[in-house]
């Protein structure tokens, strides 16, 4: 009998177990026949109005579903990062108040460079951008790691509010008023996207988020994905087998960057109003828990963090002052019984990786027992 066969004795796999065999036992068009029933419902959560799940009267559900979509959006930039090449970002608003004051400079009315142009035309500008910032951020600062890399994303998050705050065209607390949003009206002529109405920027921000999801799934199987498990894994080993670290790890921060920015970009739109206010380091730091508790390197994990870090103050208004001593008890209470977060990561193996494994081994991937973030003080790189 194989080793790893159950036994009678031994009872059947936990149900959760099992649920994990039978999805990666799936090929990928398999499993996306069985999510396209459960995008049908992400999509109609607005309509359905669920009672179980609404927040209202308190906070208006859509609303609510549009601000959970768009955390979801950036902690997923954030565990490309964090959860893929191992780098701890504590600055990650940085990024994201970029792409909001890019749109606000080039749609307000409030600022002297508007652009005559489209607001879809205006987003990839944002994002440009905001992938350069990564870039110049980057370079002279991806040398360092751990601890010494995560006090200087910190400052760079610190640098964009305070220029935000002191530099006069980017009007400190004024802000900028009437940021431009996606065109089109109703049929009684109101503007489909608009601030009180959360449904069509839910919608859309669901859509980016599965666009991204299959474009980071694709690098996380490339050799770009597999540069970035080796050095979250082991830098050192990674650079003598000879994996240029500090390219890729450039690559992993400018991939960020630009979803960070992306998301920026609609927050700005949706709320119509930016100013140096929106982008502190409290906000920052729930990004990150987003994905220590969802799961770092867990893209579904991620988006479940997400989901309850913006869903739960919203449901239970009541509680809602005291979310940051909640989230940060959660969090330890998180790190001890379980570091790998509530979905934990598999080892990610790429390819023909899982079969070779399950043939060598007889069992599936295993769950990581650690996050990804726990090997955080190599130090500065020699």
């Amino acid at each position: 009998m194989n080793a790893h066969q159950q036994t009678p004795a031994q009872g059947r796999a936990p149900f959760g177990q099992r649920v994990r065999d039978w999805w990666n036992g799936l090929n990928r068009f398999q499993q996306w026949a069985v999510l396209i029933p459960l995008v049908v419902l992400i999509y109609a959560l607005p309509v359905l109005n669920p009672p179980l799940l609404t927040t209202e009267p308190g906070t208006d559900f859509q609303i609510a579903l549009f601000n959970a979509a768009r955390f979801a959006l950036i902690a997923i930039g954030l565990n490309v990062v964090v959860g893929q090449a191992g780098l701890l970002d504590l600055g990650y608003v940085g990024f994201f108040a970029v792409g909001a004051y890019v749109a606000a400079i080039l749609t307000s009315p409030d600022s002297a460079l508007r652009w005559d142009y489209p607001w879809i035309a205006i987003i990839p500008v944002a994002v440009v951008i905001t992938m350069a910032t990564g870039v110049l951020l980057g370079a002279p600062t991806l040398r360092l790691r751990g601890d010494y890399l995560a006090i200087v994303t910190l400052g760079f998050g610190e640098i964009v509010r305070l220029l935000a705050d002191n530099v006069t065209p980017l009007r400190g607390q004024r802000g900028f008023q009437d940021v431009g949003r996606p065109e089109g009206l109703n049929a009684d002529g109101t503007a489909i996207f608009n601030s009180s109405d959360g449904t069509p920027w839910y919608w859309l921000v669901v859509t980016v988020i599965i666009i991204i999801l299959i474009f980071v799934g694709n690098l996380e199987r490339s050799r770009v994905g597999r540069a970035w498990v080796a050095i979250r894994e082991d830098e050192d080993a990674a650079e003598i087998m000879g994996v240029p670290t500090f390219k890729f790890k450039i690559w992993a921060f400018t991939m960020g960057a630009a979803i960070g920015g992306l998301s920026g970009a609609i927050y700005a739109g949706q709320v119509g109003f930016v100013n140096n206010q929106k982008f502190d380091v409290v906000t920052s730091v729930l990004f990150l828990a987003a994905v220590v508790l969802g799961g770092s390197g867990n893209k579904v994990g991620v988006i479940l963090g997400a989901f309850v870090i913006s869903y739960i103050p919203d449901r239970f208004q009541a509680i809602a002052e005291y979310k940051y001593l909640i989230f940060g008890l959660a969090l330890i209470v998180l790190m001890i019984f379980r570091p790998q977060g509530l979905l934990g990561s598999r080892q990610r193996l790429l390819a023909k990786g899982r079969q070779a494994y399950r043939k060598l081994l007889g069992r599936p991937e295993q769950i990581a027992k650690e996050s990804a973030m726990t090997d955080s003080a190599k130090g500065v790189q020699g």
